[in-house]
């Protein structure tokens, strides 16, 4: 646990949340701020502060966990689909420095779904440019 750590003290207790599931590793809760109906967020009981962080057994149970919950929204609440989201650092929107994934249940119904997305998926990008960050990246990864 880790001193002022907002997600730590919910997963500790000493913060009201409602929480979904729980188990040794993993907390599930409801998010307080939700882009849609049932909008919730799993994270690691042992503090970490992003995805750069995170060891990675507990990376791996979040991520089963949050599948578990993401089924369980669909089916329970009627969902149509669900988007995994995480945000690791200032620039991409973390507001929150302990992991997080959040689980948000995404309906055609725009009443119970409230978030949009901030670039538009269908436009295409520059070939040459994508061709050349990927050789970047794949060079950084067998170095």
């Amino acid at each position: 646990m880790s001193d002022h750590c907002l997600f730590c003290a919910i997963v500790a207790g000493e913060l009201p949340s409602v929480k979904v599931a729980e188990d040794d590793t993993t907390c599930a809760f409801m998010d307080i701020n939700p882009a849609s109906d049932g909008h919730l967020l799993v994270v690691p009981k042992r503090h970490s502060t992003d995805l750069f962080d995170i060891a990675p057994e507990d990376l791996a149970e979040v991520t089963v966990v949050a599948q578990r919950v993401a089924k369980a929204a669909v089916e329970e609440l009627g969902a149509d689909g669900v988007n995994l989201f995480n945000c690791c650092g200032s620039t991409a929107w973390q507001s929150v420095f302990h992991f997080h994934l959040h689980v948000i249940p995404r309906y055609k119904d725009r009443v119970k779904d409230r978030l949009r997305l901030p670039w538009t998926p269908e436009v295409p990008g520059d070939p040459d440019t994508i061709t050349a960050l990927g050789d970047r990246i794949c060079a950084a990864l067998q170095a």
